[in-house]
């Protein structure tokens, strides 16, 4: 018969449920690595500007204080680098990039997202990668304010996919009519990046 109230697992049991949440060649660190492509931007809240533009019906334009008007998700996931490092639950605080996207209207022919950022970086994501539903612009994680180091004072984040993808200062997502490679994906990192798949590198992009 079950305890009323449960026992607390042993360490060893709560190692062997979080190895169960670290995709192949990845471990485990309870650090939140800073990584970036060149140097740091630091962009103020007050001039921090994004926008969504297109294969859409309408751009989208919006400053931080309009960006903090609209619904607001909390999510808790992984995080997984390329470079091998995994962190477990992360919480995030942000917009659903799907709501804003809904406001732009993605034409049908739209199939993939190129990630524009700050301090000119960039990645490509398949729309429908972008649609899922924990995808966000996040602008607070684990209760505090996003660090300029950590992609503040907006960053994208896609848990479904390596941290390459989560681009940091984000300032746009342009819509595409096919796909097109992004900054490491021209360097020969993989166009999908699907940390349980070990999508780390890529055959030669092709359109």
């Amino acid at each position: 018969m079950e305890p009323l109230f449960g026992v607390p697992p042993a360490p060893d049991e709560v190692r062997r449920r979080a190895a169960k949440r670290v995709p192949p060649g990845q471990y485990l660190t309870e650090k939140f690595p800073v990584l970036s492509y060149g140097e740091t931007p630091y962009i103020k809240k007050e001039e921090w500007t994004f926008a969504v533009g297109g294969a859409v019906e309408r751009e989208v334009r919006l400053d931080h204080a309009g960006l903090l008007k609209l619904p607001r998700t909390y999510v808790t996931r992984d995080f997984h680098c390329v470079t091998g490092w995994s962190r477990l639950d992360i919480a995030w605080e942000g917009v659903k990039v799907r709501d804003v996207l809904a406001l732009a209207a993605p034409r049908p022919e739209a199939t993939h997202v190129m990630a524009v950022c700050y301090g000119n970086y960039t990645t490509n994501l398949a729309l429908d990668t972008v649609l899922e539903e924990d995808v966000l612009l996040a602008f607070r994680h684990d209760g505090k304010d996003l660090e300029p180091e950590h992609g503040g004072p907006v960053r994208l984040v896609v848990p479904s996919r390596y941290g390459y993808k989560s681009a940091k200062w984000l300032r746009a997502l342009d819509l595409l009519v096919g796909d097109q490679p992004g900054f490491w994906e021209n360097l020969g990192y993989h166009s999908n990046a699907d940390p349980w798949k070990e999508e780390r590198y890529g055959p030669p992009f092709r359109p």
